[in-house]
């Protein structure tokens, strides 16, 4: 096969060696010295595809969408098959990064997917209904795996309550990449991927609040999540939905809850007194009324809501410490 006029060609011992470098100073974070390794290698080798992917790679890790859009484009201009490419992902995470929603559409498409509106439509893609998936918030700190509603395939909108650690809030959309890190399984059976957050693409303006509830029974909790939801809003209970887990859990097949009844998740890392459903177990008693729980709410909102949920049974709930933390 010709393109533009080379015949395509297995790469240079000098192109691989130039390429094999630059990944492992990707691995420890050097990226200037691998972008001058890859571009030499673009250099080398410019009618391969794999060069301008590599480089579209390194500038997608750098978050330089300009760069990462343009090198993009060259590797999908030497693909010689007509879908299915890792190169047009790369493109549609540089587009969908830039609200270039024309490319976006259109790399969604070449990669195989199906976008309703079709090529004449030039607002961003709606409808793909991609339904439910997991996020790894802040992957290179202090991660935390949360749930989200996919608007496309590279952007995920929070739904869960993230904990102040991650800096994230809940009603967030959070740009992410294309290759799993993991599931998280239900009872049911249904699988979702865990995708990593490359970066913040809309902020939320609803901050998130920490409150301690007495709540008597589960149906009392139930209740203000309820509440929560009603107003527009969230409420989570951290005590029961965080569970601490090692990198190597986190980033493997893992069910989504712990259970029901007496069973213990062995992946749970938590310990008694410390967060996660470890640390809220008493011996013999599988609920704790105190409980401790985001809550995403406006300032003007959150303590009427709160005290809304005392009022209907005042009996069997309370609330006291609450405090914005994100």
């Amino acid at each position: 096969m010709r393109i533009f006029g080379k015949g395509r060609h297995r790469p240079s011992a000098s192109w691989r060696q130039a390429t094999d470098r630059a990944f492992t100073l990707i691995g420890d974070g050097r990226y200037e010295d691998a972008g001058a390794l890859l571009t030499r290698a673009a250099d080398l080798e410019p009618w391969l595809s794999e060069s301008w992917f590599n480089l579209a790679l390194l500038h997608k890790f750098r978050h330089d969408w300009e760069q990462a859009r343009a090198a993009g484009l060259r590797a999908v201009a030497l693909l010689d098959r007509e879908a299915g490419a890792p190169d047009w992902w790369n493109v549609g995470i540089a587009a969908t990064a830039l609200q270039d929603w024309p490319l976006a559409r259109r790399a969604w498409q070449a990669y195989g997917l199906r976008v309703p509106g079709g090529a004449a439509v030039s607002g961003e893609p709606a409808g793909m209904d991609l339904g439910s998936a997991a996020v790894r918030l802040s992957p290179e700190g202090e991660a935390e795996v949360v749930w989200g509603r996919r608007l496309d395939p590279a952007r995920i909108e929070v739904l869960s309550i993230p904990l102040p650690s991650s800096g994230r809030r809940w009603g967030e959309v959070v740009l992410h990449d294309g290759v799993p890190h993991g599931e998280r399984t239900t009872v049911v059976g249904h699988a979702y991927p865990v995708f990593d957050e490359i970066e913040l693409w809309a902020p939320s303006p609803v901050p998130t609040w920490v409150v301690l509830l007495e709540a008597a029974t589960e149906e009392d909790r139930d209740a203000l999540e309820q509440l929560a939801a009603d107003a527009g809003f969230a409420a989570e209970d951290w005590s029961s939905s965080v569970r601490l887990l090692c990198r190597m859990c986190s980033e493997s097949r893992m069910p989504s809850d712990e259970g029901d009844g007496e069973h213990l998740d062995p992946h749970d890392h938590s310990e008694p007194g410390h967060p996660g459903p470890l640390g809220h177990r008493t011996d013999g008693q599988l609920w704790v009324p105190e409980r401790e729980c985001g809550l995403a709410a406006p300032a003007s909102l959150v303590r009427g809501l709160l005290d809304g949920w005392v009022a209907d049974s005042p009996d069997s709930r309370d609330w006291r410490d609450l405090e914005e933390v994100c």
